[in-house]
């Protein structure tokens, strides 16, 4: 093999890629927050005895989770402009990485409040907690706990996935890696490069995560 590398035009963008970096870790955080609170609400609508509450959140999910992301994505930021509302790349990724993230989360929480003994909840009402209370403390908490390494899991595969939104000009790590690339063609230094960005990303989210886990759930819920 006779190929020879040639760092110096990636690291002279180094400012560009980092800028990318800050973007993908600015619309992860922003898609988590929205995604999991899409994933508590629409969890315990699947979760009440309630049909007009159940259905629409069953067929979100299932509309969400059976369709790939990039169609999703092509929808929200090619399709809606027909109907008279345009978006600019940034909020359409942020809507659809939302709404993808939120139907992949409403499963998780959802499992961690089936989970939940019903002792635990009849407990609460003959006690006579207010309804508040219960889904705080009851239902919402353990659930979290019990799934927040699977719910940390699925975070980091939305800042990975977050790739994706490129296609739709978002100047994101992976969009200015593809700029980058058809500027010096050194594919193989861009994407190596941007390779090792993405892993220290993730391994920083995965170190915030278990740190959220250690010190809020596991050392609350064994106060």
């Amino acid at each position: 093999m006779d190929y020879a590398f040639q760092f110096g035009s990636v690291w002279a963008a180094l400012p560009r890629l980092a800028e990318g970096a800050r973007l993908t870790i600015m619309l992860s955080l922003a898609t988590i927050g929205v995604g999991l609170v899409i994933g508590i609400v629409c969890a315990l609508a699947r979760t009440s005895h309630r049909a007009w509450l159940r259905w629409p959140a069953s067929i979100y999910v299932e509309a969400i989770r059976n369709t790939p992301f990039l169609i999703q994505l092509f929808l929200i930021y090619f399709g809606l402009p027909s109907l008279g509302l345009r978006l600019d790349p940034v909020e359409a990724a942020l809507i659809g990485m939302s709404i993808n993230c939120g139907a992949y989360a409403t499963e998780i929480v959802r499992a961690g409040i089936d989970a939940i003994p019903r002792g635990q909840l009849e407990a609460a009402r003959a006690l006579g907690f207010p309804v508040p209370s219960i889904v705080r403390h009851v239902v919402l908490f353990p659930a979290l706990r019990a799934v927040f390494p699977a719910l940390a899991s699925q975070f980091i595969l939305v800042m990975l996935g977050s790739a994706v939104v490129s296609t739709v000009s978002v100047e994101e790590l992976t969009g200015v890696a593809h700029l980058i690339e058809t500027e010096n063609f050194r594919p193989f230094e861009v994407y190596l490069v941007v390779t090792a960005m993405y892993l220290a990303i993730a391994f920083s989210l995965k170190l915030i995560f278990a740190a959220i886990d250690r010190f809020y759930f596991q050392t609350r819920g064994h106060a």
